[in-house]
């Protein structure tokens, strides 16, 4: 894996928590806030979210296709969203986090494979 790759990774792993953050962590903290407060605190956090994503897929575009790129945004989700939904909303781990993964797994194999 090259350098670029390695830096797209990192920017959009990083960029997902943001993300997850802002999809969904009202739901614990604001949820008996008025939808339009968590939207306000959502966007907020997205802001951040964007100051990384947009870089990172056009730094990633550089040595990736755009479906490589798309599914490797998925893995990163889907990576990103387990731990904070075990972790962070203490929701129970479920063996369909595993099944889900092993669709990716096959995704990104016939996304990458020559």
């Amino acid at each position: 894996m090259n350098r670029t790759v390695l830096v797209t990774v990192a920017m959009l792993a990083a960029s997902n928590v943001f993300m997850t953050f802002a999809w969904y962590a009202h739901l614990k903290n604001l949820h008996s806030r008025p939808w339009w407060i968590a939207a306000l605190f959502s966007w907020a956090i997205a802001l951040f979210e964007y100051l990384l994503q947009v870089p990172a897929n056009r730094i990633g575009f550089s040595s990736l296709s755009l479906p490589q790129l798309k599914i490797l945004q998925e893995v990163i989700t889907l990576s990103v969203f387990a731990p904070f939904c075990v972790f962070y909303m203490h929701q129970p781990l479920k063996l369909d986090f595993l099944w889900a993964g092993l669709c990716l797994v096959g995704a990104v194999y016939f996304i990458f494979r020559a």
